[in-house]
């Protein structure tokens, strides 16, 4: 299918790996060109011109801190006038809630929550000025469905959820679309140091701990990143315009709702 895309241009926040990387190089290869985001200029140089000799569109990157004004004026002046804006972020590390002071509190709602509605504000009226946009915020199983360890993050990227519930809809007249992709158990680092903590904790092997993550999911394994990736990019493609204002979970079944 084409999804119609091809020539927009594209901002994949945190895109040097992971779910991020994914959703980056889904959209090269559907035409978008992209600016990829990370902290390591180095690596950053080195997986544009490797995504861009594998898709044939162009990927830059714009080594930046995202939680600072300077690293979002960096990123924007890279791509000024996005077509398409993925928000990601690294949450806060897998820790007990009693063991957050005040400062880890304030910094994990500003990676998870402020950072991206900021980007959100200063790019979405370009968008809608333009007649087309789409806005993916990677968010998390999660925000629906509680983690141990993980509640500060869960609660910043719902506040993000219900912080733009209402923009969604105000802005789907002018052809602009927002919509949070909620991912479950994805084989990446992030998942992993999950893994690695419990199993510090348990005295457990961290492929048992793995093992007893995968047996809770329905599908019987852990999410390919690339599946997740192209799930983004539909979300961002002329086809997908009706669809706003969603969570769509990516979890192999595992939060177990009716609807």
């Amino acid at each position: 299918m084409d999804l119609g895309i091809a020539g927009r241009k594209a901002i994949v926040c945190g895109s040097s790996r992971g779910l991020g990387r994914a959703c980056a190089e889904a959209l090269l290869r559907e035409g978008v060109e992209v600016v990829l985001n990370g902290r390591d200029e180095g690596v950053l140089q080195a997986l544009a011109a490797e995504l861009t000799q594998q898709t044939g569109t162009k990927a830059t990157g714009a080594a930046a801190d995202l939680n600072t004004q300077e690293g979002r004026d960096r990123l924007l002046a890279a791509c000024p006038e996005p077509d398409i804006l993925v928000n990601n972020n690294g949450g806060p590390p897998f820790k007990d809630f009693r063991e957050l002071d005040r400062a880890a509190l304030e910094k994990g709602v500003a990676m998870n929550m402020l950072t991206p509605i900021e980007l959100i504000q200063r790019v979405i009226d370009g968008m809608a000025e333009r007649g087309f946009g789409r806005i993916v915020n990677i968010t998390s199983v999660s925000v629906k469905m509680p983690i141990s360890g993980l509640d500060l993050s869960s609660g910043a990227r719902a506040g993000l959820t219900a912080f733009l519930a209402g923009v969604a809809r105000d802005y789907a007249r002018r052809g602009v679309t927002i919509n949070q992709l909620l991912p479950g158990y994805f084989l990446t680092e992030r998942l992993q140091e999950g893994f690695d903590v419990q199993a510090a904790k348990t005295g457990a092997a961290a492929a048992d701990v793995a093992q007893s993550w995968t047996d809770q999911v329905p599908a019987c394994r852990l999410g390919d990143p690339m599946e997740f990736g192209k799930t983004c990019a539909y979300l961002c493609a002329t086809h997908a315009g009706y669809i706003t204002g969603q969570n769509i979970l990516m979890d192999g079944g595992l939060f177990r709702s009716v609807f």
